[in-house]
């Protein structure tokens, strides 16, 4: 039996807990066009986590998120159904990497704790 190596499922980046209100735009798990309001549970420079998502997603699912002026594409890594609700929370990942997609600094290092500055820039 192998070792498996315990850092391969780990995050590359720490999450910034950060909740801001979006707009969601995709396709369902039913083929349904959908738009809707959501709102970020944290963030890290190439991905966030999403709550009050109501609709059934898939694993590689293209989502658009609307943040203020913003549009950004992400790819949906992961789907977790909140128990006894008919809400998930989903992982996504950025196509691309935008130094401050949310408006705010996200590529601070995990020794340095965020400045006034840079923790209330993205508020809203």
């Amino acid at each position: 039996m192998q070792a498996t190596n315990v850092k391969t499922n780990r995050r590359r980046q720490d999450r910034i807990q950060a909740v801001l209100p979006v707009r969601v735009r995709g396709t369902d798990a039913s083929g349904q066009s959908f738009e809707v309001l959501a709102h970020t549970l944290d963030l890290t420079a190439t991905g966030a986590r999403l709550g009050s998502i109501r609709r059934q997603l898939k694993a590689l699912d293209t989502l658009t998120i609307f943040y203020r002026q913003r549009r950004m594409e992400f790819t949906v890594v992961w789907t977790k159904l909140l128990d006894g609700r008919s809400e998930y929370q989903i992982g996504l990942q950025a196509f691309s990497q935008e130094k401050e997609g949310w408006g705010m600094n996200l590529f601070i290092s995990s020794t340095q704790p965020l400045s006034g500055a840079a923790a209330t820039s993205g508020a809203v």
